[in-house]
């Protein structure tokens, strides 16, 4: 039976984060991800953006986590040579009840420590974006976009360079708690048995069911697993924008916003579809619904300009019309020593992933 220091489960950005931060801290640590290739879930399926840390509940650790994420994240990104964008984003309302919501958003992100958005008038808004319709704004200078594919890679360099090892096809069938440390039994082409003494479930969208596969670890302390799909849609063509824009936040996400990718090309997206298994499809019939979102913002929209374009799905713990916190539960919550789980880590998970490992550093120390 192989041994290592720390068994990390999924190498998304999160589990790759953490890893790195692990062993950069000198643990001995291996990576286990049941797919092929790092990162080819959630962590590739989303729109790349930098948040900002405007709309989170002040306190929670999604609010935490993403404006002191965001900075580590720029940091990072600048020393390690990936391309991250500060491009800025607009949020906008498009009639009175929306003006007043913008004030209170303004005010959340203060709350927060987000010192640099602003409120700005309609009019400076359209002079800034002039394919732009609102009746006001309020603008993030420092939401971005950044190079996932990139980012991912400088992680796993990092870890690797500092010993980590990575075993790509070595799914997780079970995990057994022993008196000191938990065997770690994987199938796949090639079964095993690891054990270690600390285990951090990052499995991302089955980080609820690898829990209920933890004997030792009380079902009590496993929260209830949803699955939420988000599709986008691209714009055929080039986006009359410089900018992110999104729309006052709706219930259950941030409503269809624009975003841009590197190139400049235009996405539309994400919804909120609660569903059963896991789909990548996109349905073009839910075009309809994006055409009347986006032209409330954008009413110059061509007919027949949105293609579909990719999904994503959200590792939920509550249904799909509702928020929720990251939940980073450890020894403190459930009583066995060596233990994380990482439970609903969406949005802003990636801009929040440096900081997040170096919760789960400080929570395994």
């Amino acid at each position: 039976m192989d041994y290592f220091e720390t068994v990390i489960v999924g190498a998304g950005v999160i589990g790759l984060a953490v890893a790195r931060e692990l062993a950069l801290r000198g643990r001995e640590v291996l990576i286990l991800e049941a797919e092929a290739a790092a990162g080819t879930s959630t962590s590739s399926r989303n729109s790349g953006v930098i948040h900002a840390g405007l709309y989170y509940p002040p306190g929670s650790l999604r609010a935490r986590l993403c404006v002191s994420g965001r900075r580590a994240l720029y940091g990072f990104c600048a020393a390690r040579g990936v391309t991250a964008l500060p491009c800025g984003k607009l949020v906008v309302a498009t009639d009175a009840e929306e003006d007043d919501a913008l004030a209170a958003i303004a005010a959340r992100a203060a709350e927060n420590g987000v010192d640099d958005a602003r409120l700005i008038s309609a009019r400076e808004a359209m002079d800034m974006e002039p394919a732009l319709r609102c009746t006001g704004a309020l603008f993030s200078p420092s939401t971005g976009i950044l190079d996932v594919h990139a980012y991912m890679l400088a992680l796993r360099a990092d870890a690797e360079a500092a010993g980590a090892v990575l075993a790509f096809r070595a799914p997780v069938d079970y995990v057994v708690r022993q008196d000191n440390g938990f065997s770690v039994h994987t199938g796949g082409v090639a079964p095993a048995t690891v054990w270690c003494t600390q285990l951090v479930n990052a499995a991302g969208l089955g980080a609820v069911a690898l829990a209920h596969r933890i004997h030792g670890l009380p079902a009590s302390f496993v929260p209830p697993a949803y699955l939420s799909k988000g599709s986008y849609f691209t714009l055929a063509g080039p986006a009359p924008f410089r900018r992110l824009v999104y729309p006052v936040p709706i219930p259950g996400g941030a409503g269809v916003h624009l975003t841009l990718d590197l190139a400049g090309q235009a996405r539309f997206g994400p919804d909120v579809e609660a569903v059963e298994r896991i789909d990548y499809t996109v349905q073009p019939e839910r075009a309809r619904a994006f055409y009347a979102a986006i032209r409330r913002y954008w009413p110059a929209l061509p007919d027949s300009a949105l293609q579909p374009g990719y999904a994503g799905i959200r590792p939920k713990i509550v249904p799909a019309d509702q928020t929720q916190d990251f939940v980073i539960q450890g020894p403190a919550q459930h009583g066995l020593d060596g233990l994380i789980n990482l439970f609903g880590i969406e949005s802003p998970g990636l801009t929040a992933s440096l900081a997040v490992a170096e919760s789960v550093a400080e929570a395994l120390a």
